[in-house]
């Protein structure tokens, strides 16, 4: 349980911060940037609520309370040592990524096949979304670099890659399902 009475504890106020097993690190550290990035995206997929359609809104939802569990899977460390935790951590599992899988198929098979890149833009909600692509890719690549030197939750990284995915095809049915995308025209104003 999450208990939150006092906001500021000045505990950081020199640069670290606590990770979810009490190491303190650099604030600037590449597994703060990372789970500090999901929390970057989770805002970002909040604006992109606010002119969602209730399905797209209850999908976004979900996401956003997978996010949280990124970031709490993120910011712990030691996976090796997990069953020895007196609480156990929330790490993301391979069903999260399989609904995201199963979401994404169901979109696509609504969509015609694309025949050039698609640029950000469209209908508000899609713009909204390309943003959350590409936060959400940014945040793959810096899990992607706290791997190289420790140890992290593989799925983590898959769910990354995966929900950047997910926004694509979620951009193209806000885009009236395709019809309105913005296609690249390549070298159109040289």
């Amino acid at each position: 349980m999450v208990v939150l009475n006092k906001i500021y504890t000045r505990t950081g106020d020199k640069g670290d911060t606590a990770l979810g097993n009490g190491d303190r690190v650099a604030k600037h550290s590449a597994r703060v940037n990372a789970y500090g990035t999901s929390d970057e995206l989770n805002s970002f997929v909040g604006v992109a609520r606010l002119v969602a359609d209730s399905d797209m809104d209850a999908a976004l939802a979900r996401i956003q309370n997978d996010l949280f569990d990124l970031g709490a899977d993120l910011c712990r460390p030691e996976m090796e040592k997990d069953a020895e935790a007196e609480y156990p951590p929330l790490r993301m599992v391979q069903a999260q990524v399989d609904r995201l899988e199963a979401e994404i198929d169901v979109m696509n098979a609504e969509l015609a096949p694309l025949r050039s890149f698609v640029l950000p833009g469209g209908s508000a909600l899609a713009a909204h979304l390309h943003v959350c692509r590409t936060v959400a890719r940014r945040g793959e690549r810096l899990a992607t670099d706290v791997a190289t030197a420790e140890a992290i939750n593989p799925v983590a990284i898959t769910y990354l890659n995966r929900l950047s995915d997910w926004f694509f095809v979620a951009s193209r049915v806000a885009n009236d399902n395709g019809a309105n995308d913005v296609l690249w025209v390549p070298g159109a104003n040289r």
